[in-house]
Protein backbone atom coordinates (compact mmCIF):
# COMPACT_ATOMS: atom_id res chain seq x y z
CA UNK A 1 0.00 0.00 0.00
CA UNK A 2 0.97 3.65 -0.79
CA UNK A 3 2.80 5.23 1.77
CA UNK A 4 0.54 8.62 3.13
CA UNK A 5 2.62 11.41 3.53
CA UNK A 6 1.17 15.70 4.32
CA UNK A 7 3.13 17.19 1.74
CA UNK A 8 3.40 20.08 3.97
CA UNK A 9 5.12 17.87 6.38
CA UNK A 10 7.36 16.94 3.24
CA UNK A 11 7.89 20.85 2.49
CA UNK A 12 8.91 21.54 6.65
CA UNK A 13 11.30 19.37 6.86
CA UNK A 14 12.78 20.07 3.12
CA UNK A 15 13.35 23.63 4.22
CA UNK A 16 15.91 22.37 7.52
CA UNK A 17 18.03 20.60 5.02
CA UNK A 18 18.21 24.11 2.82
CA UNK A 19 18.43 25.85 5.79
CA UNK A 20 21.65 23.37 6.66
CA UNK A 21 22.95 24.23 2.93
CA UNK A 22 22.55 28.19 2.80
CA UNK A 23 22.61 30.76 5.23
CA UNK A 24 21.00 32.99 2.83
CA UNK A 25 17.73 31.06 3.57
CA UNK A 26 15.16 32.77 5.46
CA UNK A 27 11.44 31.48 5.99
CA UNK A 28 8.35 34.02 6.61
CA UNK A 29 5.08 32.90 7.97
CA UNK A 30 1.58 34.59 8.71
CA UNK A 31 1.06 32.68 11.93
CA UNK A 32 0.51 29.40 11.07
CA UNK A 33 3.79 27.71 11.43
CA UNK A 34 2.13 24.47 12.79
CA UNK A 35 -0.22 24.10 9.85
CA UNK A 36 2.34 25.32 7.31
CA UNK A 37 5.02 23.44 9.11
CA UNK A 38 7.69 26.13 8.48
CA UNK A 39 7.55 25.55 12.33
CA UNK A 40 10.12 22.75 11.83
CA UNK A 41 12.61 25.29 10.02
CA UNK A 42 11.92 27.57 13.29
CA UNK A 43 12.61 25.14 15.81
CA UNK A 44 16.08 24.27 13.67
CA UNK A 45 16.94 27.72 12.67
CA UNK A 46 15.44 30.66 14.56
CA UNK A 47 17.69 33.46 13.98
CA UNK A 48 16.33 33.31 10.40
CA UNK A 49 12.73 32.31 10.99
CA UNK A 50 10.27 35.73 11.12
CA UNK A 51 6.20 35.51 12.19
CA UNK A 52 4.30 38.28 10.88
CA UNK A 53 1.42 37.54 12.65
CA UNK A 54 -1.75 37.91 10.11
CA UNK A 55 -0.52 40.65 8.37
CA UNK A 56 0.33 38.75 4.78
CA UNK A 57 0.37 42.38 2.84
CA UNK A 58 3.60 42.93 5.04
CA UNK A 59 5.02 39.81 4.97
CA UNK A 60 4.94 40.04 1.07
CA UNK A 61 6.28 43.38 1.17
CA UNK A 62 9.49 42.10 3.30
CA UNK A 63 9.75 38.87 1.63
CA UNK A 64 10.88 41.33 -1.64
CA UNK A 65 12.76 43.42 0.72
CA UNK A 66 14.74 40.46 1.96
CA UNK A 67 14.97 39.15 -1.81
CA UNK A 68 16.89 42.43 -2.87
CA UNK A 69 19.51 42.21 -0.21
CA UNK A 70 20.43 38.70 -1.95
CA UNK A 71 18.36 36.41 1.11
CA UNK A 72 16.23 33.07 -0.70
CA UNK A 73 13.33 33.41 0.76
CA UNK A 74 10.39 30.80 1.28
CA UNK A 75 7.23 32.27 2.65
CA UNK A 76 4.34 30.31 3.64
CA UNK A 77 0.72 30.89 4.59
CA UNK A 78 -2.35 29.23 3.40
CA UNK A 79 -3.01 29.55 -0.45
CA UNK A 80 -6.43 32.07 0.09
CA UNK A 81 -4.21 34.50 2.14
CA UNK A 82 -1.40 34.51 0.03
CA UNK A 83 -2.61 34.28 -3.09
CA UNK A 84 -6.11 36.49 -2.57
CA UNK A 85 -5.34 39.21 0.34
CA UNK A 86 -1.38 40.10 -0.86
CA UNK A 87 -2.32 39.70 -4.45
CA UNK A 88 -0.91 43.32 -5.32
CA UNK A 89 2.38 43.08 -3.34
CA UNK A 90 2.53 39.31 -4.56
CA UNK A 91 2.58 41.44 -8.46
CA UNK A 92 3.91 44.33 -7.54
CA UNK A 93 6.48 44.04 -5.09
CA UNK A 94 7.84 40.45 -5.97
CA UNK A 95 7.12 39.38 -9.41
CA UNK A 96 7.53 42.80 -11.22
CA UNK A 97 11.21 43.20 -9.99
CA UNK A 98 11.00 39.01 -10.42
CA UNK A 99 12.53 39.09 -7.11
CA UNK A 100 14.09 35.78 -5.18
CA UNK A 101 10.70 34.63 -3.34
CA UNK A 102 9.18 31.43 -3.07
CA UNK A 103 5.56 31.31 -1.78
CA UNK A 104 4.48 27.52 -0.70
CA UNK A 105 0.93 27.97 0.09
CA UNK A 106 -0.87 25.25 1.72
CA UNK A 107 -4.60 24.60 2.81
CA UNK A 108 -5.60 25.21 -0.95
CA UNK A 109 -8.80 23.48 -2.90
CA UNK A 110 -11.72 22.29 -1.53
CA UNK A 111 -10.20 19.53 0.65
CA UNK A 112 -9.60 22.10 3.54
CA UNK A 113 -12.49 20.68 4.29
CA UNK A 114 -14.49 22.08 7.55
CA UNK A 115 -12.72 25.29 7.28
CA UNK A 116 -15.06 26.32 4.55
CA UNK A 117 -15.85 28.83 1.81
CA UNK A 118 -13.44 31.65 3.61
CA UNK A 119 -10.30 29.56 3.55
CA UNK A 120 -11.00 27.51 0.67
CA UNK A 121 -9.22 29.06 -2.28
CA UNK A 122 -9.97 27.87 -5.74
CA UNK A 123 -9.12 31.00 -7.74
CA UNK A 124 -5.15 31.00 -6.01
CA UNK A 125 -3.95 29.72 -9.44
CA UNK A 126 -5.49 31.91 -11.83
CA UNK A 127 -4.44 35.10 -9.46
CA UNK A 128 -0.68 33.85 -9.70
CA UNK A 129 -0.91 32.39 -13.37
CA UNK A 130 -1.80 35.69 -14.40
CA UNK A 131 1.22 37.93 -12.87
CA UNK A 132 4.28 37.83 -15.30
CA UNK A 133 7.50 35.64 -13.84
CA UNK A 134 5.90 33.69 -11.69
CA UNK A 135 5.96 30.24 -11.92
CA UNK A 136 3.27 27.82 -10.79
CA UNK A 137 3.95 24.01 -9.34
CA UNK A 138 1.14 21.56 -8.41
CA UNK A 139 2.70 18.98 -6.40
CA UNK A 140 1.12 15.21 -6.81
CA UNK A 141 2.83 13.88 -3.52
CA UNK A 142 5.61 14.26 -0.78
CA UNK A 143 8.34 13.17 -2.47
CA UNK A 144 7.24 15.50 -5.97
CA UNK A 145 6.89 18.50 -3.26
CA UNK A 146 10.31 17.93 -2.19
CA UNK A 147 12.25 17.92 -5.65
CA UNK A 148 9.97 20.96 -6.12
CA UNK A 149 10.72 22.90 -3.55
CA UNK A 150 14.46 22.41 -4.19
CA UNK A 151 14.11 22.75 -7.80
CA UNK A 152 12.57 26.60 -6.12
CA UNK A 153 15.82 27.11 -4.28
CA UNK A 154 18.14 26.44 -7.18
CA UNK A 155 16.05 28.38 -9.21
CA UNK A 156 16.00 32.24 -9.91
CA UNK A 157 13.03 34.15 -9.53
CA UNK A 158 9.45 33.68 -7.90
CA UNK A 159 7.59 30.38 -7.70
CA UNK A 160 3.99 29.37 -6.58
CA UNK A 161 3.94 26.52 -5.19
CA UNK A 162 0.65 24.74 -3.88
CA UNK A 163 -0.14 22.22 -1.23
CA UNK A 164 -2.83 20.95 0.25
CA UNK A 165 -4.47 19.94 3.82
CA UNK A 166 -4.67 16.19 3.80
CA UNK A 167 -2.08 13.37 3.76
CA UNK A 168 -2.01 11.86 -0.17
CA UNK A 169 -0.53 8.68 -1.03
CA UNK A 170 2.88 8.61 -2.85
CA UNK A 171 2.51 7.20 -6.32
CA UNK A 172 4.94 4.87 -6.72
CA UNK A 173 7.63 4.78 -10.02
CA UNK A 174 6.76 8.60 -10.48
CA UNK A 175 9.53 9.60 -12.92
CA UNK A 176 11.98 12.89 -11.20
CA UNK A 177 9.95 16.29 -11.06
CA UNK A 178 11.47 18.71 -13.76
CA UNK A 179 10.78 22.55 -13.87
CA UNK A 180 8.10 22.47 -16.90
CA UNK A 181 7.43 19.27 -17.53
CA UNK A 182 4.84 17.17 -17.58
CA UNK A 183 5.05 12.69 -16.86
CA UNK A 184 2.96 9.73 -18.60
CA UNK A 185 2.00 7.68 -15.93
CA UNK A 186 -0.33 5.48 -17.95
CA UNK A 187 0.13 4.79 -21.70
CA UNK A 188 -3.72 4.94 -23.99
CA UNK A 189 -4.44 6.22 -27.04
CA UNK A 190 -8.64 7.10 -26.67
CA UNK A 191 -8.45 10.01 -23.86
CA UNK A 192 -5.77 11.55 -22.26
CA UNK A 193 -6.46 12.15 -18.55
CA UNK A 194 -4.44 15.25 -17.59
CA UNK A 195 -4.58 16.02 -13.69
CA UNK A 196 -2.13 17.76 -11.21
CA UNK A 197 -2.35 17.58 -7.66
CA UNK A 198 -4.41 14.87 -5.99
CA UNK A 199 -6.42 14.74 -8.98
CA UNK A 200 -3.92 12.49 -9.69
CA UNK A 201 -4.29 9.83 -7.90
CA UNK A 202 -8.25 10.14 -9.06
CA UNK A 203 -7.32 9.79 -12.58
CA UNK A 204 -5.28 7.29 -12.23
CA UNK A 205 -8.46 5.68 -10.36
CA UNK A 206 -10.44 6.47 -13.85
CA UNK A 207 -8.03 5.03 -16.07
CA UNK A 208 -8.27 1.62 -13.90
CA UNK A 209 -12.79 1.85 -14.27
CA UNK A 210 -12.13 2.48 -18.01
CA UNK A 211 -9.70 -0.32 -18.92
CA UNK A 212 -12.43 -1.86 -18.01
CA UNK A 213 -15.34 -0.75 -20.32
CA UNK A 214 -12.60 -1.15 -23.13
CA UNK A 215 -11.54 2.33 -23.12
CA UNK A 216 -7.96 2.94 -23.24
CA UNK A 217 -6.98 6.17 -21.04
CA UNK A 218 -3.30 8.12 -20.91
CA UNK A 219 -2.42 9.77 -17.76
CA UNK A 220 -0.56 12.62 -17.63
CA UNK A 221 0.61 14.31 -14.26
CA UNK A 222 1.36 17.83 -14.77
CA UNK A 223 3.27 19.30 -11.70
CA UNK A 224 3.97 22.54 -13.78
CA UNK A 225 1.14 24.76 -14.69
CA UNK A 226 3.38 27.77 -15.54
CA UNK A 227 5.45 27.16 -17.63
CA UNK A 228 3.55 24.12 -19.09
CA UNK A 229 4.30 21.64 -20.91
CA UNK A 230 3.38 22.57 -24.77
CA UNK A 231 5.27 19.36 -26.65
CA UNK A 232 3.71 16.94 -24.55
CA UNK A 233 0.15 18.18 -24.89
CA UNK A 234 0.53 18.91 -28.58
CA UNK A 235 1.91 14.99 -28.58
CA UNK A 236 -1.32 13.63 -26.38
CA UNK A 237 -3.03 15.34 -29.15
CA UNK A 238 -2.30 14.32 -31.74
CA UNK A 239 -2.45 10.71 -30.15
CA UNK A 240 -5.40 10.75 -28.28
CA UNK A 241 -9.58 11.98 -29.19
CA UNK A 242 -9.34 15.04 -26.50
CA UNK A 243 -8.73 15.91 -22.78
CA UNK A 244 -10.16 15.93 -19.60
CA UNK A 245 -8.53 17.65 -17.86
CA UNK A 246 -8.70 17.43 -13.97
CA UNK A 247 -7.91 19.74 -11.08
CA UNK A 248 -9.21 20.83 -7.69
CA UNK A 249 -9.14 24.24 -8.37
CA UNK A 250 -12.13 26.46 -10.66
CA UNK A 251 -11.95 25.24 -14.40
CA UNK A 252 -11.43 29.28 -14.86
CA UNK A 253 -8.08 30.32 -14.78
CA UNK A 254 -6.05 27.19 -13.96
CA UNK A 255 -4.72 23.93 -15.37
CA UNK A 256 -7.81 23.70 -17.83
CA UNK A 257 -7.76 27.26 -19.21
CA UNK A 258 -4.00 26.87 -19.68
CA UNK A 259 -4.72 23.89 -21.68
CA UNK A 260 -7.34 25.12 -23.49
CA UNK A 261 -5.52 28.31 -24.30
CA UNK A 262 -2.31 26.76 -25.67
CA UNK A 263 -4.02 23.93 -27.57
CA UNK A 264 -6.95 26.53 -29.31
CA UNK A 265 -4.01 28.07 -30.42
CA UNK A 266 -1.50 25.10 -31.87
CA UNK A 267 -3.85 21.76 -32.45
CA UNK A 268 -7.46 22.73 -31.43
CA UNK A 269 -8.73 19.67 -29.77
CA UNK A 270 -11.56 18.82 -27.50
CA UNK A 271 -11.39 19.18 -23.67
CA UNK A 272 -13.24 18.54 -20.70
CA UNK A 273 -12.66 20.15 -17.29
CA UNK A 274 -13.16 18.52 -14.24
CA UNK A 275 -13.27 21.17 -11.55
CA UNK A 276 -14.84 23.41 -9.39
CA UNK A 277 -17.81 25.12 -11.96
CA UNK A 278 -18.61 28.97 -10.81
CA UNK A 279 -19.21 28.03 -7.30
CA UNK A 280 -17.87 28.62 -3.88
CA UNK A 281 -16.49 26.13 -1.36
CA UNK A 282 -18.24 24.96 1.34
CA UNK A 283 -17.34 23.75 4.96
CA UNK A 284 -17.75 19.60 4.78
CA UNK A 285 -15.40 16.31 5.10
CA UNK A 286 -12.96 15.93 2.08
CA UNK A 287 -14.96 13.29 0.54
CA UNK A 288 -18.38 14.89 0.76
CA UNK A 289 -17.16 18.02 -1.42
CA UNK A 290 -14.84 16.06 -3.75
CA UNK A 291 -18.38 13.89 -4.65
CA UNK A 292 -20.31 17.41 -4.41
CA UNK A 293 -18.46 19.14 -6.75
CA UNK A 294 -17.98 16.73 -8.74
CA UNK A 295 -13.82 15.93 -8.61
CA UNK A 296 -14.18 12.07 -7.89
CA UNK A 297 -12.50 9.55 -10.31
CA UNK A 298 -16.22 8.62 -11.06
CA UNK A 299 -16.79 12.04 -12.86
CA UNK A 300 -13.73 11.77 -14.34
CA UNK A 301 -14.94 8.39 -16.17
CA UNK A 302 -18.30 9.91 -17.12
CA UNK A 303 -16.66 12.75 -18.94
CA UNK A 304 -13.71 10.47 -20.86
CA UNK A 305 -16.63 8.23 -22.20
CA UNK A 306 -18.79 11.54 -23.43
CA UNK A 307 -15.67 12.80 -24.70
CA UNK A 308 -14.47 9.08 -26.47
Amino acid sequence: MAEMLYARDVYGKTLVELGRRSQDLVVLDADLSGSTRTGIFLNEFPERFFNFGVAEQNMMATAAGLASCGKIVFVSTFAMFASGRAWDQVRNTICYSDFNVKIVATHAGITVGPDGASHQAVEDIALMRSIPNMKIVVPCDGPETREAVLTAFETDGPFYIRLGRSKVPTLEGRPPFKLGKGYVLREGSDVTLLACGLMVQEALKAQEALAKEKISARVINMPTIKPLDGDLLLEAAHETKGFVVCEEHSVIGGLNSSCAEFLSEKYPTKIIGIGVRNRFGQSGDEKSLLKEYKLTSDDIVVSAKTLV
